[in-house]
């Protein structure tokens, strides 16, 4: 399993999609003012810390997906994005892990981190824990 983050050509990539796609939201907005003024460094170790999250969740690949550790790293996860991003409601924490599997790049991304199939795994603990909610 690769640790390495995201390349950084694809997260500007990503940013570029997500302007096109949700430049006018709320939660936009929100990420533009978290993110503004955020060094190159900052943005590596942020891309290092949901890398690692990944890791996790591969390691888990093979758990049910409302475990308890799954659910657990879940809540870690929209923690993550709360705290760097946007408020990460259950509906745009629903969204991304269909994201996670449907957009090759970010499924090739996260499988890279935690192993094949984790993207999925993923998926399917955030679907487990919105319903729950």
């Amino acid at each position: 399993m690769d640790r390495t983050p995201f390349d950084n050509n694809e997260i500007e990539e990503y940013a570029a999609q997500a302007r096109a796609k949700w430049g006018d939201t709320k939660a936009y907005a929100e990420y533009a003012e978290k993110s503004k003024g955020r060094t190159a460094q900052e943005e590596k170790e942020l891309a290092g810390e949901l890398t690692a999250v990944f890791t996790q969740f591969g390691a888990l690949r093979e758990k049910a997906d409302d475990s308890d550790e799954a659910v657990a790293l879940v809540q870690k996860l929209q923690a993550c994005i709360t705290k760097h991003c946007y408020t990460c409601t259950l509906e745009i924490l629903a969204s991304l892990g269909q994201m996670y599997t449907e957009d090759d790049a970010f499924r090739r991304n996260i499988d890279k981190a935690g192993g094949e199939g984790t993207a999925a795994f993923v998926r399917r603990a955030i679907e487990a824990y919105c319903a729950a909610k």
